[in-house]
């Protein structure tokens, strides 16, 4: 059996599923995120990233996304 490759980077279509809240909401939660450890524009938000900034548990993420 093949193993199941997983992103490590979340997009708004991912935070719209976890949370319910729109897309717009989505692009500035990054936005909010990628400030909150300092990454520059061009860099990615992971879901670890994501779960931190929340306060939500990986694998209740993982769980929701996968399933």
């Amino acid at each position: 059996m093949k193993p199941q490759l997983t992103r490590l980077c979340i997009y708004p279509k991912d935070i719209q599923i976890i949370t319910g809240k729109s897309e717009r909401y989505s692009r500035d939660l990054i936005q909010k995120i990628k400030k909150h450890f300092n990454k520059e524009e061009h860099q990615l938000v992971t879901f670890q990233e994501f779960c931190e900034y929340m306060g939500i548990p990986l694998t209740e993420v993982q769980a929701v996304i996968r399933g």
